[in-house]
């Protein structure tokens, strides 16, 4: 309907726009997805592009879920078509958990879904909707930005936490090794105290740079706090482990790192760093993914106490190469 102006004229007046091919086109894209609205999985948005996906804690769920209430295969999204309309429509089954499924707040058998609907399963939230391409892309960019470390752009310590014990899963399942790595930077302190803290941060935001280039691009690393840093490194033995340490310590040691603020007179405008680093194995060490990141935790400070910029394996009877020595330091 049009908008006129009191005197009959509409020109000035801003008309209602008709939706564009383009939008229209957009509309017909929305497709099915969950989105987490909490816990570990927050605004991932997580498609439903299969006939049915299954929901639940086991290795073959489609949408597996670290949640100690929800059972192995807790409930199925299937999707139907109508023959007549051709309008596809998305029911929600119960497959007999324990502790049932809820949608908008009522605990079901079946269900249809509609756009909006918010479902709990176990102790996890999710609403689902009828995503376009741009809603799609925006979610993903708030679970980037909710799950990585703004200074460095590595995994925050929670995100890496919630990786790990998927990775733990994976590695018991089909028995493959795997290593945790955590790292703290030697001194740091005084590069804060001697150059300021922008430097500092500048030092922090370069050294996640240089791990993750030291590392093989499936390995996950994180941003522990502060200076900390953690790794685990895939389908990686001790001694596998120890070298991958040894090229992320001598990356550090080699790296220059700039300074922005000069306080000292001849300051040539850079600065170095070292790192120490120790090194746990799965499932040599231990299988439980928080008891290896302490293993790897008391490497570290063994590591700090002999001396630093070196890495240490939690176990070195098990770390022996002419390429990893167990507590090795850099010549």
């Amino acid at each position: 309907m049009a908008i006129q102006n009191p005197n009959g004229d509409d020109s000035g007046v801003t008309q209602p726009r008709r939706p564009s091919k383009a939008a229209k086109s957009n509309q017909k894209q929305r497709r099915p997805a969950l989105v987490s609205l909490g816990g570990e999985l927050m605004a991932v948005p997580i498609p439903l592009e299969r006939d049915e996906v299954t929901i639940g804690r086991a290795l073959e769920a489609d949408v597996r879920l670290n949640d100690s209430r929800a059972s192995r295969l807790h409930a199925r999204i299937s999707s139907e078509r109508d023959a007549e309309t051709n309008e596809t429509s998305y029911r929600i089954a119960d497959l007999g958990s324990t502790n049932g499924t809820l949608v908008n707040g009522e605990l079901i058998t079946e269900a249809f879904l509609c756009d909006g609907d918010k479902i709990v399963i176990g102790d996890q939230l999710f609403r689902f909707d009828m995503l376009d391409e741009i809603d799609r892309e925006f979610q993903q960019q708030i679970h980037r930005l909710l799950a990585h470390d703004e200074l460095t752009g590595l995994l925050t310590s929670k995100s890496f936490f919630s990786e790990l014990r998927r990775e733990a899963e994976r590695a018991e399942a089909e028995a493959r090794p795997f290593c945790v790595l955590m790292m703290d930077l030697d001194h740091f302190k005084e590069v804060n105290d001697t150059y300021g803290h922008l430097v500092g941060s500048k030092t922090l935001e370069e050294t996640g740079r240089v791990i993750k280039q030291a590392l093989r691009a499936g390995d996950v690393a994180s941003r522990f706090g502060g200076e900390e840093f953690a790794a685990f490194l895939l389908e990686a033995n001790y001694a596998q482990g120890l070298v991958a340490a040894e090229r992320v310590r001598a990356a550090i040691q080699e790296h220059v790192f700039p300074v922005t603020r000069s306080s000292a007179p001849g300051d040539d405008g850079t600065h170095r760093i070292t790192i120490s680093i120790g090194v746990s194995a799965f499932p040599d060490d231990a299988t439980d993914p928080i008891h290896l990141v302490e293993l790897a935790d008391s490497a570290l400070y063994r590591a700090k106490r002999s001396g630093r910029n070196r890495i240490c394996a939690y176990r070195p009877s098990l770390a022996v190469t002419e390429e990893a020595l167990p507590c090795r330091r850099s010549s």
